[in-house]
C-alpha cells in the first residue's frame, strides 16, 4: 500500500477537534451510602499526632468499588477538572474583547478644600478689606488669600474597538486551549482508571504471594516434623532434618517478603484512593482472569488512533500556535475605536479670596465628546514579524510531535497486545506446571514416608511447586494488566467474560490458610549469627 496516500489527521479530525466526553464513561461524583465513610479528607488536612495516622480498619474493596472511589476521591483528577474550569474562564475573558468597555472615574464625592496663601507684603497693594475670621474691616497690606470650597468631579468613558486584528486570534487560541484542557481531563481520567486497576491487580498478586508463602511454610513445617520423627526413629539421618530446616527458613523468608510487599501494595492503593488516614484497603475479589480480548491487533491500533485524545491535543497545539502567530502580527496593524467621554464637575465656595469666603458661590460644568480614535504601530523593529515566525515554527514542531505520539500509541497497543498473548500462554503453561508439581510433591512425600527416597527430593519438589504457583499468579496478573492497558489505550471495552466456574465467590478467609507459626519479635539484623563458610 502506498503510504503517501494515507489520509491526513486534520482532514479526519478537523483543524480544531472538540473533546468528546461521550467516548468514555463519565467520572462518578458521589459515593454510595456504604462507601461514604471512605470519602477523602479535606485537601489541606495534615495530621500532627501519631494516633491520627494509626490504622484502625482494614476495608475489603472490590474492583468496582476501587474505581468508584478513585474517581470521586483522587486529588489529581480534581486538579484536572479545575484546570478545565480555569481554561473556561480564560475563554470567557477572551470573548469579552467583543464588548465595549465602560470606565467611571470620580474624584471627591464630595471633596472639601480649605487653605491659605501667604505673599510678601512688600509686593501687596493697599486696600480696604475685612478679616474673614473676626469680620472687622481694616485698611492696609494683607498678604494672605483664603480658600474654602466643596467640589465633586465625575467622568465616564465608553470605548469600543471597531477594528482589532488581535481579537479573533486571541479568542480562537483561548477556545482551543479550553478544548485542550478538556482533552487533558479525559486523558487523566483514563490514566487514573488504569492506575486503579493495575494497583488493585498488584494487590491481588501480593495477596497470592502471601497465600503461597503461608502454604509453603505450612508444608515445610510438615516436612520438618516428618524428618524429625524419622530421625528419632533411627530411619533417617540428621542431614535430612537440616535440609527440612533450611527449606523452612527459605519459605519463611519468602513469606516475610510477601507480607512486606502486601503492606506496601495496600498503602499504595490507599494513597491513590485518598482514603482516610486510619483506613487501609484490602482486595475483596479473588484473583481470576478478566476475560478474552475480542478485537484484533489491527482493530485495536485503529481504535487507539480514533479515540486517543493525545493526538487531538497536538492538532489543537497547531491551531493555537497559528492563532498566536496571527496575534503577534496584529501588533503592527491598525486599531480603530469609537469612544464617548463625559465629564462633569461642581464647585461650591471660593478660592484665593483676600476677603471673606461666601459658600453660596458655586459653579457647575459638563462636557461630552464622541469620536473615533485610531492607533497604528507602523514600525517595531521587526519584533512582530519575528514572533509570527516563531509561532509558525512551533506549529510545525507540533506536527512532528504528532508523528512521534502516533508511533508511541501504536507501540503501546502492540506491546500490550503481545504481553496479553504471552500471558495467555503462560497461564496455560503455569497451570499445567502447578498441577504436575503438586502431584510430584504428593508422590515424593509418599516415597519419603515409605523410605525409598530422601528429604532432598521432597524439598526440591516443594520448591518447584512454590515457584510454579508464583509463576501462575504472575501470569494472571500480567494478563489482567494487559487487558486494562488495552482498554485504556484503545478506548474499547470488548472483553468477553470467562464462563462461570464452580469456584467460591470470595477469597478464602484468613482462618482457612492459617499457618501455625510461632510469632517472632523483630530483631535487629546485627544480632543474626554470621555463617562461616568452609572451603
Amino acid at each position: 500500500m502506498d503510504q503517501s496516500t494515507l489520509p491526513n489527521a486534520i482532514e479526519i479530525k478537523g483543524p480544531r477537534p472538540k473533546a468528546d466526553p461521550s467516548v468514555i464513561a463519565p467520572a462518578a461524583t458521589t459515593l454510595p451510602e456504604d462507601l461514604e465513610a471512605l470519602s477523602s479528607p479535606d485537601s489541606l488536612a495534615l495530621p500532627d499526632l501519631p494516633s491520627q495516622v494509626t490504622i484502625r480498619e482494614l476495608r475489603p474493596l472490590t474492583l468496582q468499588e476501587v474505581e468508584r472511589l478513585v474517581e470521586v476521591n483522587n486529588p489529581g483528577l480534581k486538579a484536572a477538572a479545575s484546570q478545565v474550569e480555569q481554561a473556561k474562564s480564560e475563554l470567557l475573558a477572551a470573548i469579552s474583547l467583543w464588548y465595549p468597555t465602560v470606565n467611571l472615574t470620580a474624584n471627591g464625592l464630595p471633596q472639601y478644600l480649605e487653605g491659605e496663601q501667604y505673599r510678601n507684603p512688600d509686593f501687596v497693594s493697599t486696600f480696604n478689606q475685612q478679616n474673614p475670621l473676626t469680620g472687622e474691616s481694616f485698611s492696609g497690606r494683607d498678604p494672605n488669600t483664603y480658600t474654602r470650597r466643596w467640589s465633586a468631579n465625575f467622568s465616564a468613558q465608553v470605548q469600543w474597538n471597531l477594528i482589532d486584528p488581535s481579537r479573533v486570534p486571541q479568542i480562537a487560541a483561548a477556545r482551543d486551549s479550553f478544548e485542550k484542557a478538556s482533552d487533558t481531563y479525559l486523558i487523566a481520567l483514563r490514566e487514573l482508571r488504569l492506575q486503579a486497576s493495575t494497583s488493585y491487580f498488584e494487590l491481588q498478586r501480593q495477596d497470592e504471594q502471601v497465600r503461597i508463602g503461608q502454604q509453603s511454610v505450612r508444608a515445610s513445617l510438615v516436612s520438618l516434623s516428618e524428618a524429625r520423627a524419622r530421625y528419632q526413629a533411627g530411619v533417617a539421618n540428621k542431614l535430612e532434618v537440616l535440609e527440612a530446616q533450611t527449606q523452612l527458613s527459605r519459605d519463611r523468608l519468602v513469606l516475610t517478603n510477601a507480607l512486606a510487599a502486601q503492606s506496601s501494595a495496600r498503602r499504595s492503593l490507599a494513597s491513590l484512593l485518598d482514603l482516610p488516614q486510619d483506613v487501609t484497603p484490602t482486595a475483596a475479589d479473588p484473583t481470576r482472569v478478566l476475560g478474552t480480548w475480542q478485537p484484533s491487533l489491527q482493530e485495536s491500533i485503529i481504535a487507539a488512533y480514533a479515540f486517543r485524545e493525545e493526538l487531538d491535543r497536538f492538532i489543537l497545539d497547531i491551531s493555537i500556535n497559528n492563532s498566536r502567530a496571527n496575534t503577534a502580527l496584529a501588533a503592527v496593524q491598525p486599531v480603530l475605536s469609537i469612544f464617548n467621554s463625559f465629564d462633569t464637575a461642581r464647585n461650591q465656595g471660593q478660592s484665593n479670596q483676600s476677603g471673606s469666603i461666601d459658600l453660596d458661590d458655586y459653579n457647575w460644568n459638563y462636557s461630552n465628546a464622541v469620536g473615533l480614535s485610531a492607533t497604528w504601530n507602523i514600525f517595531d523593529g521587526g519584533r512582530a514579524r519575528a514572533q509570527y515566525r516563531q509561532n509558525k515554527q512551533r506549529a510545525e514542531e507540533s506536527k512532528y510531535n504528532f508523528a512521534s505520539e502516533r508511533d508511541r500509541i501504536r507501540s503501546e497497543v502492540e506491546d500490550s497486545f503481545f504481553n496479553l498473548r504471552r500471558a495467555s500462554q503462560n497461564i496455560h503453561t503455569s497451570t499445567s506446571e502447578v498441577l504436575t508439581a503438586a502431584e510430584s510433591l504428593r508422590i515424593a512425600r509418599l516415597r519419603f514416608q515409605a523410605g525409598v527416597t530422601t528429604q532432598r527430593e521432597v524439598v526440591e519438589t516443594q520448591r518447584d511447586l512454590t515457584d510454579a504457583q508464583v509463576r501462575y499468579a504472575n501470569a494472571i496478573n500480567a494478563y489482567n494488566v494487559s487487558i486494562a492497558e488495552l482498554r485504556r489505550r484503545t478506548g474499547l471495552d470488548q472483553v468477553l467474560a470467562c464462563p462461570a466456574l464452580n469456584l467460591p465467590a470470595t477469597k478464602p478467609t484468613q482462618a482457612d490458610i492459617d499457618v501455625p507459626i510461632e510469632p517472632q519479635p523483630n530483631r535487629p539484623p546485627c544480632e543474626a549469627p554470621v555463617p562461616v563458610f568452609q572451603s
